[in-house]
């Protein structure tokens, strides 16, 4: 692949341990819009809280970039392998040699590990599948539980921009600092290395 040039991601169902990562569907949205709708789950997301028309529109901008060719924009929804139960979300999206990966569980299922889970599983198929370089993560600073899990996936924080996106919902401010973290495929790789010893 030369410099520049963009994999196609398409729409990969992608299976960890306890979670199936899938495309989203017209009938997701109850689900979606019961964490999208509530102001604890969107506190420190550019968005939200959403109407039900927003929370439609982003199951249809999900459809249709699952459906594009090139894809270079996936939105995947997280689903219990147990049970089926749609309980969160998360993105792969490309930028050149690498991609910007997020994701977004319901309250329902904080301090359950979910989210680290769907970290390294992103982090699995940007580096493995796709061959990407590095694939970078950003958060609301105040978003402690978000940047713990891009530590516990072990990126490193590269930067602290001030005012740099919408305040919390709550803030008396008008602005937030946002938290910018990173990771390579050789740190990646490296890493591998070293829980298989």
């Amino acid at each position: 692949m030369g410099e520049g040039d963009l994999p196609n991601i398409a729409m990969n169902t992608i299976e960890t341990e306890r979670l199936v990562l899938r495309a989203y569907t017209e009938n997701d949205f109850a689900a979606v819009h019961s964490y999208a709708s509530r102001v604890e789950n969107v506190r420190y997301m550019p968005f939200g809280p959403n109407s039900e028309e927003e929370t439609r529109a982003f199951i249809s901008m999900a459809i249709a970039k699952a459906g594009e060719t090139p894809c270079d924009n996936v939105q995947y929804a997280v689903t219990l392998k147990s049970t089926g139960a749609l309980i969160g979300g998360c993105s792969l999206a490309l930028t050149g040699g690498g991609a910007e990966i997020g994701w977004m569980l319901h309250r329902d299922h904080w301090r359950q590990g979910y989210g680290t889970e769907m970290g390294k599983a992103l982090l699995t198929f940007g580096f493995d599948a796709l061959c990407l370089h590095r694939i970078v993560a950003r958060c609301d600073a105040e978003n402690h539980a978000s940047y713990r899990v891009m530590e516990k996936i072990g990126m490193r924080r590269e930067g602290l921009f001030l005012e740099a996106r919408p305040a919390s919902k709550g803030s008396d401010q008008k602005y937030g600092d946002e938290l910018f973290y990173a990771i390579l495929k050789d740190e990646w790789e490296a890493q591998k290395g070293k829980k298989r010893v």
